[in-house]
């Protein structure tokens, strides 16, 4: 039977139970995102600095390791498309 991977927004509501209590999906997914770049997009710097399509193209980017990272090729891997655009949409300034 093959595993079962949990989608990343249940894995951040597991084990931040405030992130839980987020009033958007878009906020439940940008929880995990606050530690390195803050409640505003901080550093580094993302908020309002890139387009949605930017912003997505870079995400997909370090999900297939065509981007260098740290950290962030692991932690965009478990999002789907669909959070991947959310993200974006949160974080970019208008397209």
């Amino acid at each position: 039977m093959p595993k079962r991977r949990l989608a990343a927004p249940v894995v951040v509501a597991l084990l931040l139970p405030g992130a839980a209590l987020a009033a958007s999906p878009a906020e439940r997914l940008a929880a995990p995102c606050q530690g390195c770049h803050g409640v505003a997009g901080g550093m580094p710097a993302m908020a309002g600095l890139r387009t949605v399509t930017e912003l997505a193209a870079m995400l997909r980017d370090f999900r297939a390791d065509a981007r260098p990272a740290t950290v962030m090729g692991r932690i965009v891997r478990g999002y789907t498309e669909e959070e991947i655009a959310v993200l974006a949409r949160y974080y970019a300034k208008e397209d």
